[in-house]
């Protein structure tokens, strides 16, 4: 029996969790997710978890942050004066934003705090910092 191998491409179906067992996506009402091993298309944790399982084999995976998406980087969090802000954002707590980087590029930012006179955003991955829980189900091996 073939087992999945770096460079292969893969199909998989999945099931992403919190370890509250809050669910924060699955593919299970879509296609499988399609990549290749090995190739830095998923997160470490995911990508080495599906490696050397067989056609139709199910497993759960726990990956801690560090092979997610890393730490939350507290250089990220910024705290703006709303002067700063145009007129006509009516900033909310979870609201996502788009802001610009210093060199130009669209940065998505979760709004995480807003008084009278600031707002507090952070460009941090949402999933950042917490350890995931992945049901994974191998549907198809290619090369």
């Amino acid at each position: 029996m073939s087992t999945a191998k770096v460079n292969d491409k893969v199909k998989v179906h999945y099931t992403g969790k919190l370890t509250s067992g809050e669910v924060f996506d699955s593919s299970l009402e879509r296609e499988p997710i399609e990549f290749v091993l090995g190739a830095g298309q998923m997160i470490p944790g995911f990508d080495q978890g599906v490696q050397g399982m067989a056609l139709n084999e199910k497993k759960t995976l726990n990956i801690p942050a560090e092979e997610a998406y890393g730490e939350s980087n507290p250089a990220l969090i910024q705290t703006l004066e709303r002067s700063q802000l145009p007129e006509d954002l009516k900033p909310e707590v979870g609201q996502t934003l788009v802001a610009g980087s210093p060199e130009g590029q669209e940065m998505h930012v979760q709004v995480t705090d807003v008084s009278e006179l600031t707002i507090t955003i952070d460009a941090n991955h949402p999933l950042a910092g917490k350890e995931l829980v992945f049901d994974i189900e191998l549907m198809e091996i290619g090369s």
